[in-house]
């Protein structure tokens, strides 16, 4: 009777021993895999926030640039000593003011289109991982 009460004790001491170490370990893999997560927002919103950094200074770069080329047409207005000469100077400022605007949105929309694929991926890493975790947890 002592052997068996003894070897359902070890055997309820055993199975309570496993059963916490599984416990131990599936809170140490989540409390991981959350901190992997919370890395991959912070690596998420670091490369967005430098991209719009960067977009924040093309633009400045881009409105001073404007500004000066339209002062220059300004000037070169006031000199200009006939109507064909100011259609002309108007002409040419169209033309170039137009080509730079299409640069610039051409630039833009490649540096927003890379900001998204560089910026999401970390995030779209950590559901790959999750989606991976679901699938051994079957």
């Amino acid at each position: 009777m002592n052997d068996t009460i003894e070897s359902m004790t070890a055997a309820s001491n055993d199975a309570l021993k496993e059963g916490f170490e599984k416990t131990l370990k599936s809170v140490t893999e989540a409390s991981n895999f959350q901190k992997e997560t919370v890395d991959a927002l912070i690596a998420s919103a670091t490369v967005a926030g430098k991209g719009f950094e960067t977009a924040n200074a093309n633009a400045v770069t881009y409105a001073k640039s404007a500004m000066e080329e339209g002062v220059a047409a300004t000037k070169k207005f006031a000199s200009a000593k006939s109507v064909q000469e100011v259609f002309e100077i108007q002409s040419e400022f169209t033309k170039l003011a137009m080509e730079n605007y299409l640069a610039e949105v051409n630039k833009n929309s490649e540096l927003f289109s890379d900001l998204m694929k560089t910026s999401v991926k970390p995030l779209n890493d950590r559901v790959a991982a999750a989606m991976e975790l679901a699938q051994v947890q079957r």
